[in-house]
């Protein structure tokens, strides 16, 4: 199964994948971190990408697909694959078409306030990247990792107006790309989520069902 999660920024795409990752064995690329870790170890791509990273932007298309094909020559000949934060734009969608066949979409339909309310109290380990929200997901210790104790902090695109900026980004240029793959007839299987708290397991395992109903998995 080759398959994108779609959703704007804080939807929680990255919470669904490795879950989805646990039950159906298959490989995640998750554009987003793979650039906060280039960054991290200031490598020469880290460099490239930190000023796109840092405001909220979108990378530019050529350095994007130069990272994918990189990671889908590291998965597996035959395994499934989910792509998380790829594509972003129309023209990275058409790039995609001649990498590999798309299966099935998975959107999740989160409101822009439930996003911001989420990412303005999110809290990241500096050390092991374990994710906390100081008002949903507190850490036993203020200000300290459960896991590794490594000191928490709030990403630079977590601040409420670079969260703003990312949004409208999405709904200009990544929202129109679900109307593109409608017309290709992509299966879009739907998640939406209506409180702030809404636990991720009942919207995995509806999403497992689908799959299923579908004849994916």
């Amino acid at each position: 199964m080759k398959t994108i999660i779609f959703g704007a920024p804080g939807a929680g795409k990255g919470t669904y994948s490795t879950r989805l990752k646990a039950q159906l064995g298959v490989e995640v690329i998750a554009m987003g971190d793979i650039f906060r870790a280039q960054v991290k170890e200031n490598s020469e791509l880290g460099k490239r990408v930190k000023s796109y990273v840092e405001k909220g932007a979108l990378v530019p298309d050529e350095i994007v697909v130069e990272v994918l094909k990189q990671h889908l020559d590291r998965v597996p000949q035959g395994a499934g694959v989910i792509l998380d934060g790829f594509p972003r734009t129309l023209e990275q969608a058409k790039t995609l078409e001649g990498i590999f066949e798309l299966d099935v979409i998975l959107l999740l339909d989160v409101p822009d306030w439930i996003i911001i309310e989420r990412l303005s109290s999110r809290r990241v380990c500096k050390n092991c990247g374990a994710v906390y929200n100081i008002r949903f997901l507190k850490p036993k210790v203020e200000g300290a990792c459960d896991k590794c104790g490594g000191e928490l902090y709030q990403r630079s695109d977590d601040s409420s107006d670079v969260i703003k900026k990312r949004l409208k980004i999405y709904q200009d240029q990544t929202s129109p790309l679900l109307v593109y793959y409608k017309e290709k007839n992509v299966p879009i299987i739907t998640s939406k989520t209506v409180t702030v708290d809404t636990p991720p397991e009942p919207l995995v395992e509806q999403m497992l069902e689908e799959l299923k109903r579908l004849k994916m998995i």
